[in-house]
């Protein structure tokens, strides 16, 4: 009976100590997922940055070079990248929890603020009036933005260019209401354009540019003379509160990029064609008018921003009044 006692309590004690280190174990790799303790496992490159970019954006530049995941693998991230044929796609992913940075224009914000999407304004980039533009083919009767009445005029919903749109029909007196407009994106968009199912083409370079050389398009107006328009670094509310060191560092090699772009404009066009398989000549026309630099938001660009906001609600496009300041946020160090 002792015997029995002793090789029960022996059993007992084995079973103790396995289920001590199944703990152990369990606890040792929740630490590894957690994703609040990314500064413990620096070098490692285990957490995972999700950044969207367009085709127009610097991002893709940012991406060719490489420059910035070396920086943030020292921080112990790795980066994945997502390309979207516009900013209200790619704020659309952020909206889902799949993006964790971006950089769109400055329409994109307002319809995913008035949507609900926990973005946060992070960084500004200058305004770029001549690298949007409505074209028409070069052999339309159309000449001015009066005539575009009745006519069925392709853009991406949401996109940069829904604001050129709305700005340009309100100089000439009409309304969005007196337009058929047709949403596409730029691919889908440019095959109606050249097969001659739309009238006109609301766009951004580089696929202006290209519509241009390639495509017998003509300009019938671009956003000179308009309101400016800036261009946002945006991120998803969560990650940039709780990760600004990753946020500094996109801003700060984005910039970076921007002003190797602006010193080394036909080194970056070869890059850029490579990387997007775009022509060479037509980076060349789409840097030759853009602005460039990474800035703080400021004052001046909330207030052109909130205009812009208050008048898509103004016009009915977009279902209630949002307040940019809510989601204009501070990275400090910048």
């Amino acid at each position: 009976m002792d015997q029995w006692l002793k090789q029960k309590k022996a059993l007992w004690m084995l079973a103790i100590v396995f289920l001590l280190w199944m703990g152990s174990g369990c606890d040792a790799h929740s630490g590894k997922e957690d994703k609040g303790s990314a500064s413990s496992q620096k070098g490692e490159a285990s957490e995972v940055i999700r950044i969207g970019y367009q085709k127009y954006g610097t991002l893709n530049m940012l991406k060719a070079r490489g420059n910035l995941e070396k920086r943030l693998k020292k921080l112990g991230y790795t980066v994945q990248w997502s390309l979207f044929p516009g900013g209200p796609q790619l704020l659309e992913a952020m909206n889902a929890g799949s993006l964790d940075f971006g950089h769109t224009g400055e329409a994109p914000p307002v319809f995913a603020q008035a949507a609900g999407t926990p973005l946060l304004y992070v960084a500004t980039t200058p305004p770029n009036p001549a690298a949007e533009a409505i074209l028409v083919p070069k052999n339309s009767p159309i000449r001015t933005i009066a005539d575009l009445k009745g006519k069925k005029v392709a853009l991406n919903k949401g996109s940069n260019v829904h604001y050129l749109l709305v700005q340009a029909l309100e100089k000439a007196g009409l309304k969005l209401s007196d337009i058929q407009p047709v949403y596409l994106p730029p691919a889908d968009a440019r095959a109606a354009f050249e097969q001659g199912s739309v009238d006109a083409w609301v766009i951004w370079d580089p696929f202006l540019a290209d519509a241009e050389v390639n495509g017998g398009a003509r300009i019938l107006m671009d956003a000179k003379g308009l309101p400016k328009q800036y261009g946002f670094i945006v991120g998803r509310n969560g990650y940039v509160k709780q990760y600004a060191d990753v946020a500094k560092t996109v801003i700060a090699q984005l910039n970076k990029v921007h002003q190797e772009i602006h010193s080394s404009p036909d080194e970056a066009a070869k890059l850029l064609a490579k990387e997007t398989k775009i022509g060479e000549e037509i980076w060349k026309r789409t840097l030759s008018r853009r602005g460039y630099g990474v800035f703080p938001l400021t004052k001046e660009v909330v207030d052109a921003q909130q205009r812009i906001a208050d008048r898509f609600y103004e016009a009915g496009v977009i279902p209630k009044r949002v307040k940019v300041e809510d989601a204009v946020v501070v990275i400090k160090g910048q």
